[in-house]
């Protein structure tokens, strides 16, 4: 009862305020918070103790996020074990993506941000690694105050604008890696953001120390994009023709060609993108056209969230009604498995 009434008593002995902000981007993610001092008559004895000092800092960090081993600790056993259970038909991907997080998150003094640029057609896993990424590095995974999503088509929607949107965007890199350096932003829909606009963000992802007083280098940044989509199936094709396993696939098979694809296409946000250009994207991340089997895989693991038993017949006569090609062999998945959560409930 005594722990319970200090408990609030040190709670209401502290006000958070929010500080304005005109960011084009009026979202939650914007933290910017000030701690207030409102010592009441009643709990001022406690608070002048070392001990109820103590006290309050525990339950500060206990109920509001910091940038801290508190709420950000990288867990890289649980991102290879997520990889590999979770993430179906990507043995490319997920290599490259486990030992790229590995590589920077066990580095104290990276000398750049971490940028991934992840390629592949819709439905083969790219948000989903980028969710798994969050999970294993933020306490609250995606909703973590520190990562920070943004769609081309919601956030820089007009092309009249991109003057105003690079600016915004500067602004708010540079704010948010100022309260947290271990950020986190991901860039969906690349193939649809306007040309040029993603350069404005070029020196906060390159080699230095610091830029006016902010440090980037242990920042992440991940682009998603559709774009050099037809170059990897092309690459999964030639091998599935030449009787080749999927598996033997590597990155070296996609890797250059991808990058090329990216930059040379008028369509991509990458178009001749100085990113490119100056070598600033570590890696190119290609996430191969799904097959049958990978979607059954997503159908039994999509009923099982859903709070069902996994049944493969009530998966396979799904999968059977999506469209595949080649038209006649129907080896890959066109839709892969962005479609199952809502295709299920009809056969469930």
């Amino acid at each position: 009862m005594y722990q319970h009434a200090l408990l609030n008593r040190t709670l209401r002995a502290c006000v958070l305020r929010r500080t304005p902000t005109t960011s084009l981007f009026p979202s939650r993610k914007w933290r910017g918070w000030l701690i207030v001092e409102a010592i009441e008559p009643v709990s001022t004895s406690l608070l002048l103790g070392t001990g109820a000092a103590v006290l309050g800092k525990k339950l500060y960090h206990y109920f509001y996020e910091t940038c801290d081993e508190n709420w950000l600790n990288f867990n890289a056993t649980g991102l290879k074990h997520d990889l590999s259970t979770k993430l179906y038909g990507q043995h490319v991907a997920a290599q490259v993506v486990l030992k790229a997080v590995t590589g920077f998150m066990n580095n104290e003094n990276p000398k750049k941000p971490l940028v991934l640029s992840l390629h592949g057609w819709t439905g083969t896993g790219k948000n989903f690694v980028s969710q798994l990424i969050a999970e294993n590095i933020y306490q609250k995974g995606m909703t973590s105050n520190f990562v920070h999503l943004f769609t081309a088509t919601a956030h820089f929607p007009h092309e009249d604008h991109v003057d105003k949107y690079k600016t915004q965007l500067q602004e708010w890199v540079r704010g948010n890696v100022s309260i947290c350096p271990r950020s986190m932003f991901i860039f969906d829909e690349m193939d649809k953001m306007h040309p040029g606009l993603i350069d404005s963000i070029k020196p906060y992802l390159d080699f230095y120390d610091n830029l006016n007083g902010v440090s980037y280098r242990k920042a992440i940044f991940i682009f998603l994009s559709n774009a050099g989509g037809e170059k990897i199936v092309e690459v999964a094709l030639d091998f599935w023709k030449d009787g080749r396993e999927r598996e033997e696939i590597q990155l070296k098979d996609l890797e250059t060609a991808l990058s090329l694809s990216v930059f040379n296409n008028k369509n991509s946000g990458f178009w001749h993108t100085s990113l490119i250009d100056k070598n600033l994207v570590d890696y190119f991340v290609p996430f191969l056209p799904l097959e049958y089997k990978h979607v059954i895989q997503c159908g039994l693991a999509e009923m099982v969230s859903k709070g069902h038993a996994p049944d493969k017949e009530v998966v396979e006569a799904m999968a059977r009604d999506l469209n595949y090609f080649p038209k006649e062999e129907r080896v890959f998945s066109m839709q892969g498995c962005k479609v199952i959560p809502a295709r299920l409930d009809f056969y469930v």
